[in-house]
């Protein structure tokens, strides 16, 4: 959770027709680890709207009727892409010192893991 507002700061959100892409997404979609008040209230803050379930250890109630949640049962598809790079030792391990190179290999990762899955 504590990274969140760095990776927020780097996204860039590209547009529909011409012109500078977005530094701001609608909404973030997150797992349960990242459902807290102050977090929330920051994403507010900046417009942005955080779908994750709620925490069972939780003391407010939820903030969220399932309708948001909806978008969130489509997660699986990032987590089992997450699961296929992870099947790469190089980019897992990491054995790459510049972000070059390791920019190429993800890059070739995600090729071959597209072509597996025609």
């Amino acid at each position: 959770m504590t990274l969140v507002e760095r990776t927020l700061a780097q996204v860039q959100v590209p547009r529909a027709g011409r012109g500078r892409p977005q530094s701001k997404p609608e909404r973030l979609i997150a797992d349960r680890a990242y459902d807290s008040d102050p977090l929330r209230r920051r994403l507010k803050q900046r417009g942005i709207q955080l779908v994750c379930p709620h925490r069972q250890n939780r003391r407010k109630a939820p903030t969220q009727d399932g309708r948001a949640l909806r978008r969130y049962r489509r997660r699986w598809k990032i987590e089992r892409t997450f699961a296929w790079l992870g099947n790469f030792r190089r980019l897992v391990v990491r054995y790459e010192r510049r972000l070059l190179m390791y920019n190429a290999f993800f890059h070739v990762a995600c090729l071959i893991v597209t072509l597996r899955h025609l």
